[in-house]
């Protein structure tokens, strides 16, 4: 499968569902899930590449073998490995067929050239899952289920500085923000900044404790200016 879309639009999280799912239809042995990226497939030597993705690949039989950015293992250039580990990828998954799911993913453009680097490609990831962008409300909504599973409340005025930053966003800012990964970073952050309001405080309150006010994420508008 080819999943498609921004970093932090749940295409890893939906990839280790599918293995869970595949596992209980009996379709793989395990179900487990084996992560990697252009580093984990290419080596430095010739030769090295195709023993380094064969060793990707056993790790990963019984489950779903998870290649991250894959348009990256495509390259113009004449003495680049990539092309070696997706030639071996082609075989092996061919070899493996029976008991092996592979899912590349990246950007749709950059996924579409991929798909081209090989005519073994196109006739083995014929099925395209979109991951679009979040909205802005879903953004917002995302951090409120974060504070919600941690038992801590977010005032309103937080809500209403993110959404409006959020919406301050040019294109390439949102792109490099990251979607949900770039909403679990932020709270990572307002928790940080909580907890250093907070122990100044000789005896906080309980709801002191459990609150994110919007002082704690002041530092977000400042970073408008």
């Amino acid at each position: 499968m080819v999943f498609t879309g921004s970093p932090g639009t749940g295409k890893t999280t939906v990839a280790r569902l599918v293995g869970k799912i595949y596992k209980e239809l009996g379709i793989l042995s395990k179900g487990t899930m084996t992560e990697t990226d252009r580093s984990g497939l290419v080596a430095g030597y010739v030769g090295q590449t195709a023993l380094k993705v064969k060793e990707v690949v056993e790790k990963a039989l019984g489950g779903i073998l998870f290649i991250d950015e894959a348009h990256a293992l495509s390259s113009s250039v004449s003495n680049d490995f990539g092309a070696e580990a997706i030639d071996t990828l082609v075989k092996l998954m061919e070899d493996h067929r029976d008991d092996l799911v592979v899912i590349v993913a990246g950007y749709t453009e950059e996924m579409k050239q991929f798909l081209k680097a090989n005519t073994g490609l196109v006739s083995r990831f014929n099925r395209f899952i979109p991951f679009p962008d979040y909205s802005n409300e879903e953004l917002v909504d995302i951090l409120k289920g974060m504070a919600e599973k941690t038992g801590l409340k977010l005032e309103d005025g937080v809500l209403k500085l993110l959404f409006r930053y959020l919406s301050g966003m040019k294109k390439k800012e949102k792109r490099e923000f990251g979607n949900a990964r770039g909403i679990r970073n932020l709270f990572e952050t307002l928790v940080v900044s909580q907890a250093n309001r907070i122990v100044e405080m000789e005896h906080p309150s309980v709801e002191e404790l459990t609150s994110i006010k919007e002082e704690d994420i002041a530092w977000l508008a400042e970073s408008r200016r």
